[in-house]
């Protein structure tokens, strides 16, 4: 799955969904890798209030990893960030 985000708001969408893929729930994704279960609700919901380390550890709760790519700016309009 690869997906491109452009507002907290998908990368929310993004977490949840994959989550819910996974067939876990908030708290056995956030014990997995020492997280609250109210942080992961958190970057569910408002990811722009939680730290970077958290969102790393969701990534790997999830099995997703994080890439970064320079835009292509022909086809790249404005974006939120």
């Amino acid at each position: 799955m690869e997906q491109m985000i452009f507002t907290s708001f998908q990368l929310a969408t993004v977490l949840r969904n994959r989550r819910k893929l996974l067939g876990i729930t908030q708290k056995t994704a956030a014990e997995k890798v020492g997280l609250l279960p109210k942080t992961v609700s958190l970057l569910e919901n408002d990811p722009e209030g939680c730290t970077i380390e958290s969102l790393m550890k969701y990534f790997s709760a999830l099995d997703l990893d994080l890439a970064l790519k320079p835009k292509n700016k022909e086809t790249d309009s404005t974006h939120e960030w």
